[in-house]
């Protein structure tokens, strides 16, 4: 644990190489982008009044149990976790337990939508009124277009009432409008806020047709792009079907579920329903910070493998029954120019099977939509409707002599083991400023007597860096312990925020050097003293690049013997934590500075006293304590 502490994995790379783009890279150095905003339409969907004659086109088109699913109120702050535990290298939650991950198999049980069928796959459109007059009857005011997309609330105004004596043609046409308004607000709800593209319109021409579909591997291939997005550092918003997100969540992990006054063992279908009601647990103090410590701190017993085991198996319609072999297939998942791998390989204890290591996953180029009108994305999508094709050709197996042990040592290699820091940024400035200190005792007070010129150069460059990050840490702490990063987060409009602040403008170089005894600190830890005079500042190089992105800059060689000088301001006042003095000789050390979210940390006692005993390289050596390093 004590590793974990400065280190949140990865370890190895060679899975998770999208780290430095992913959120929890962010969280890890302070910058909170707080809940995300969740898009989802669905609040409206009841205010469609559908015939009997538009009810039996729904179920033909093979959405008969999608529209049976209520507006479910969505926990920002739990979706949002979530994604910070989603990594788009393999699509899968990264848990503390192993990998997990919304399949086929809980998109059939959750929605009811077929995950066997067709590719939903089509022509593109940068217009909306050609395919509108076709296929609704009229075509939307340019208000209500943006290049191929049509706003929800249109539909909703000119369909959402079909007459009963309506004549056939003009109820196809309602019903379309329907169909289109129920997949652009559930399962295909995107950042737009209100808008759905009328590509899926030409699927809905044949109601019969549009049931051979997989609308719900379409459906899962759209949240997982969706959530990809979402978990990069730079996005603030997430799409997609989220009431299956987040009722997959409710029914594999006890962590923000409800607690419903239900029979788990008669639950209708499809089983989102589950939830519909009111929730009689308060959720009001359930903010990100504690699903995402819920999650960091997830055990095997607060999952559920196998939810829907004990699920009357009555209840589930035959043509569901008959597909769910195709929830264990190894493929990719298509709508339109979405192409995402699904893996169950890497999921197999949600089948019932012993977690194996599974195989590498092949990086894939996901592809955007065509901006072209009438753009048929089938050519361009070949080896990806080839292996949806196969779909049922790679059907993974378990293996019953696997030993998980061997799968939880190689997952906690490559896998991010924590969001959150385990220590808060102002306990862990605390903690390496006291090891500064000490280090720098030693620096300061070890014998030179007996050195080479090599040895003396090494303990000056300690006494440098040592100084220089104790010097930089002063006025970082002054900041993390006025800004509270996670305990103590102001709330603006719902969301967490946290603010930071820099640590200063740069010393100038022309600026005079100034020093005064500092009030704070023991005189048996550190000397001060004031210095002044001119310097040569084109000998102050030490490195040619960045160590653990801090700066450094180094007196020259004729150093060696130099008492060494660092400049701070606290409050206006300058001061000075220098070195023992050697000799008369008097070099002053370039100010640098240093961002609030990066530490150095101080080397262990022994391997600095050692310097007198053995010889020491120049600045290839690191003293290294867990896994910060000083160049020295």
């Amino acid at each position: 644990m004590d590793f974990y502490v400065t280190n949140p994995g990865p370890i190895d790379e060679s899975v998770l190489y999208d780290q430095d783009k992913h959120v929890s890279s962010a969280v890890w150095e302070g910058q909170e982008r707080g809940a995300l905003r969740c898009h989802e339409h669905t609040s409206k969907l009841d205010q469609w009044a559908l015939t009997p004659k538009q009810l039996e086109l729904v179920h033909k088109a093979g959405f008969g149990y999608l529209r049976l699913i209520p507006a479910i109120s969505l926990d920002n702050p739990l979706i949002s976790a979530l994604v910070e535990r989603w990594r788009r290298e393999t699509n899968t939650f990264h848990l503390n337990v192993g990998e997990m991950t919304v399949t086929l198999e809980d998109v059939a049980y959750l929605l009811g939508l077929a995950i066997d069928g067709e590719p939903v796959m089509g022509v593109t459109y940068t217009t909306c009124d050609t395919v509108c007059e076709k296929l609704l009857g009229k075509a939307p005011d340019s208000g209500y277009t943006s290049g191929g997309m049509v706003k929800l609330s249109w539909l909703k105004e000119s369909f959402s009432h079909c007459p009963e004596d309506a004549p056939m043609e003009e109820i196809e046409c309602h019903t379309r409008a329907y169909l289109l308004y129920l997949v652009g607000s559930t399962i295909f709800s995107t950042t737009t806020g209100n808008k759905v593209p009328v590509m899926y319109l030409p699927l809905f021409e044949n109601f019969d047709q549009a049931g051979t579909y997989a609308w719900g591997a379409a459906a899962l291939s759209f949240l997982y792009r969706a959530l990809g997005n979402a978990s990069l550092k730079s996005q603030s918003t997430v799409s997609g079907c989220l009431t299956l997100l987040q009722c997959w969540s409710y029914y594999h992990l006890d962590i923000g579920r409800p607690k419903l006054n239900q029979d788990p063992f008669h639950v209708p279908f499809p089983l989102v329903l589950r939830w519909k009601g009111k929730q009689s647990a308060p959720t009001a103090n359930r903010d990100l910070m504690f699903y995402r410590k819920a999650l960091d701190s997830l055990k095997s017993c607060d999952v559920e493998w196998l939810p829907y085991i004990n699920i009357d198996n009555r209840i589930i319609p035959e043509d569901i029954k008959s597909s769910l072999i195709v929830g264990r297939s190894k493929t990719m998942l298509i709508c339109f120019d979405k192409a995402e791998r699904h893996l169950p390989d890497r999921c197999l204890r949600q089948y019932g099977m012993n977690q194996s290591i599974p195989e590498d996953v092949q990086q894939w180029e996901r592809k955007s939509r065509g901006v072209d009108g009438g753009v048929d994305l089938s050519g361009k999508m070949e080896l990806e409707l080839n292996e949806w094709l196969d779909r049922r050709l790679n059907i993974v197996e378990g293996d019953e002599g696997v030993e998980e042990s061997e799968y939880m040592q190689w997952y906690m290699k490559i896998t991010r083991r924590f969001v959150g820091r385990l220590l808060p940024l102002s306990s862990e400035f605390q903690r390496m400023h006291a090891a500064l200190r000490d280090i720098a005792h030693i620096a300061d007070t070890v014998s030179t007597q007996g050195m080479d010129s090599q040895q003396m150069e090494s303990v000056t460059r300690i006494r440098y860096i040592v100084h220089e990050c104790l010097r930089d840490q002063v006025g970082t702490s002054m900041l993390v312990s006025g800004i509270p990063q996670v305990e103590h987060r102001k709330r603006i409009r719902g969301k967490e925020r946290v603010r930071r602040k820099s640590i200063g403008k740069r010393k100038r170089k022309d600026d005079p050097v100034q020093c005064q005894a500092t009030s704070e600190g023991d005189p048996d830890q550190s000397q001060l003293c004031s210095a002044a005079g001119a310097i040569d500042y084109s000998q102050l190089c030490l490195t040619d690049g960045e160590v653990d992105d801090l700066q450094l800059c180094h007196a020259g060689s004729a150093g060696v013997d130099a008492q060494l000088h660092t400049t701070i301001e606290v409050d206006g006042t300058p001061l000075c934590l220098p070195t023992d003095e050697v000799d008369d000789t008097e070099t002053c050390i370039g100010v640098t500075e240093v961002d609030d979210s990066q530490v150095c940390h101080a080397a262990m006692k022994d391997e600095v006293q050692a310097v007198s005993q053995s010889p020491l390289e120049t600045s290839e050596d690191v003293v290294q304590h867990n896994s910060y390093s000083i160049v020295v």
